[in-house]
């Protein structure tokens, strides 16, 4: 091997170079240590074997009375300088991936840069052994004029390293450039691109981000706000609108309690009054589901305070009895029920009234008789592996105590009032022969049975444990 290497070192160079750039290709990404150590090792024979062989890259290369060799000696000079440039730049770029991370990328690349053009010109300089000075004009002569004609793109270089460096945003945040939302996908040394909620790209230059005014939707980065707005008649009293509107604020689980949702009067005029709902959610693909969410519970609690939405035709205000045919006609359980079925049933329905944490259905408890909700939020709790976990709350025109008229079974769950609650009751045995006739509305009560029932079983069913497979070499390790 020895002799091998003594009788052809410009070969054994050549491929040395070339099992480097094999193994930088063909080992993973996630094996990253490796190809540093291995680019290292291999840097490292390639320059033993040039200074052993006479080829030192700090002067001009030997053999200058035999053409071929002095050639193939000048190039491989060469690389050893280009290749000390590269490991450089590859080794300097794995420590700042480990302080800064992937946003110190663009400094990585003009560092990386940086470092070649010194190689380049201290390669001319020693191996090639042209005059510095000139070269250092001419190329001084060629920057300026490059850099006129490109002056927009070290523009977006510049302001490329002023965002890498006050980093107002990072890859995967959530931010809004000039209006423009999306999701940090790349940051380059031209541009940041955003990937939109449609599922499309937008390239901003830096240039444009570095000025623009820009939202971090990410920062802080456990809770992101999220805010509705609606519109009432302004001859409404405020305080009957808020209290409506914390009862579906209460309504929605998934926002943070901590900073807690607010309702406020933003403003008032004879056109109407605008109020708005705000809070937190933990993550940005919660915020669409629950602006939903909010906007139907708000529709739902407004209504059962006798509220409706500001419109160009203004409803007239409910009575007080008919508010049981108002909640059979929102009900999507009793709404199939003629004009006079309906009448007949809210003359057999009850107001009954709960405090908050006072108990509606007790878990395991029978019911006789079937709650619809008139306004308020119902807390739902199910205990789970012996811890008593929220699953939902309900709000106004759902029901209550479906398990009990059907089937005669207890409830798994146990319905709590939330805030001050008012529901109808509906008896049993007034209910059952409904029921037995209209096969429309069994169905539907059977449906949201079903329903219910699966979800308490996906709740309280145990997760499988999974069993690792022993093989003979864990059997190995634990007698070792």
């Amino acid at each position: 091997m020895l002799s091998l290497i003594a009788e052809h070192p410009l070969i054994c160079a050549l491929v040395l170079i070339l099992i480097d750039m094999v193994m930088w290709r063909l080992i993973d990404a996630n094996h990253h240590s490796w190809k540093l150590f291995l680019r290292v090792v291999i840097f490292s024979l390639y320059s033993v074997l040039l200074f052993n062989e006479g080829m030192n890259p700090m002067v001009p290369a030997p053999w200058a009375d035999n053409v071929p060799l002095h050639l193939a000696a000048t190039g491989l000079q060469i690389a050893w300088w280009l290749f000390a440039a590269r490991t450089l730049t590859v080794l300097i770029g794995a420590a700042m991936m480990q302080r800064v991370g992937h946003t110190g990328r663009l400094l990585q690349d003009l560092l990386g840069a940086l470092i070649f053009l010194i190689a380049v010109i201290a390669a001319l300089a020693y191996v090639l052994d042209l005059p510095v000075k000139g070269v250092l004009a001419t190329s001084g002569a060629l920057a300026i004029i490059v850099g006129l004609a490109l002056q927009s793109t070290l523009s977006d270089v510049f302001s490329g390293i002023v965002l890498n460096t006050t980093k107002p945003y990072q890859l995967d945040d959530w931010i809004a450039i000039d209006g423009t939302e999306g999701r940090v996908i790349d940051i380059d040394w031209r541009a940041t691109r955003l990937q939109t909620s449609q599922g499309s790209m937008i390239v901003i230059p830096n240039s444009l981000a570095a000025k623009a005014k820009i939202t971090n939707f990410s920062r802080p980065s456990d809770m992101f706000g999220v805010s509705i707005s609606l519109q009432v008649s302004p001859h409404v009293r405020p305080q009957t609108v808020i209290d409506a509107l914390e009862r579906a604020m209460q309504g929605c689980r998934i926002l943070l309690s901590a900073p807690g949702p607010k309702v406020a009067l933003k403003s008032s005029s004879a056109a109407g009054a605008d109020y708005e709902i705000s809070g937190f959610v933990a993550s940005m693909s919660e915020k669409r589901t629950v602006r939903n969410q909010l906007f139907d519970l708000a529709f739902r609690h407004l209504r059962a305070s006798g509220i409706n939405l500001l419109s160009s035709v203004e409803p007239n205000p409910e009575s007080d009895s008919s508010r049981p045919r108002a909640l059979l006609d929102s009900s999507p359980i009793f709404s199939t029920l003629r004009q006079e079925e309906k009448e007949t049933f809210s003359q057999n329905m009850a107001l009954q009234t709960f405090r908050a944490g006072e108990t509606i259905l007790a878990a395991g408890e029978v019911s006789h008789h079937l709650f619809i909700i008139e306004s308020g939020v119902v807390s739902v709790t199910l205990n789970v592996h012996g811890a008593l976990i929220e699953t939902g709350r309900m709000g106004p025109g759902e029901v209550i105590g479906e398990a009990g008229i059907l089937t005669d079974t207890s409830s798994a769950a146990e319905f709590a009032a939330k805030t001050f609650c008012t529901l109808y009751r509906i008896e049993k045995d007034y209910l059952k022969p409904c029921l037995d006739a209209r096969h429309d509305i069994n169905d539907a009560m059977k449906t949201l049975l079903d329903f219910r029932l699966h979800k308490v079983q996906s709740l309280i069913q145990e997760e499988p444990v999974v069993v690792r497979k022993k093989g003979f070499l864990q059997w190995l390790l634990k007698r070792a």
